[in-house]
């Protein structure tokens, strides 16, 4: 951070305040946006979000500078419904069922997935440039460690996900690179799915438990019969074209 201080301008921007997010935007050409609580999801954080989502893609309609705006999404609002078991293919042309979330008290997967919508209905109004990235359960050095909160959030419904092969983890890492990609492509449009692996087997559930050490090092342990795989329902098309260079 220190060979790049005189390049680095740090603002401290509330979501829910309209004119924070325009002044920290003035002059940018790019907005990568991930809108997270720290602090865990209820159903008041989901309004929260929501309005934090279209603040800052309205704000962007506003920055004359502004090329492109890659939004950070989630998985979760894409895979919660009933019977999901009977979809063959999971694809970034799914939304979880709202009412479905609510039912189950899914908080986290509700505010993605309202957020999202509200921020791709403002962003079509507005006829602005944007790429959504539906992230997996992001891994990585001490990502979940650190945090704790949102791990856990999305994690909620693990068994049924894990059932279902809905339950996916990404790299930090490679997260970040198919931000950049998707900024830095122009051919990219739309929603991208983004993990690096389905988790579908009882030997790959308990290899992420043990990654996610000590947040689940309490949870009782979800006994899985036998060695039996479970189908993998998400597709990953899209990406595959992104990373290959052919979006």
């Amino acid at each position: 951070m220190d060979r790049v201080e005189e390049r680095l301008s740090v603002f401290s921007v509330d979501t829910l305040d309209y004119h924070s997010i325009l002044v920290a935007l003035k002059g940018c050409s790019a907005l990568f946006c991930c809108l997270d609580c720290p602090d865990g999801y209820d159903d008041l954080i989901v309004d929260f979000e929501v309005r934090g989502a279209i603040n800052v893609v309205e704000a962007c309609a506003q920055t004359d500078s502004m090329q492109k705006i890659v939004f950070t999404s989630s998985l979760t609002a894409a895979i919660w419904r009933e019977n999901i078991c009977s979809q063959t293919d999971v694809d970034e042309r799914c939304w979880s069922d709202q009412d479905f979330c609510r039912k189950m008290k899914l908080w986290y997967a509700l505010a993605k997935t309202l957020s999202e919508q509200a921020a791709w209905a403002l962003a079509m109004d507005r006829m602005l440039n944007m790429v959504s990235v539906n992230a997996g359960l992001v891994v990585g050095p001490a990502v979940a460690q650190q945090n704790p909160c949102s791990t856990m959030s999305y994690l909620k419904g693990a068994a049924e996900m894990f059932e279902n092969g809905v339950l996916a983890v990404v790299d930090v890492k490679f997260l970040a690179d198919v931000h950049i990609r998707a900024f830095e492509d122009s051919s990219t449009i739309g929603r991208y799915f983004c993990f690096n692996q389905i988790v579908h087997t009882e030997e790959e559930a308990v290899k992420l438990v043990e990654t996610l050490s000590p947040l689940l090092s309490s949870q009782p342990k979800y006994e899985c019969q036998g060695s039996e795989a479970y189908a993998e329902r998400l597709r990953t098309k899209k990406l595959n074209k992104l990373v290959e260079g052919t979006a």
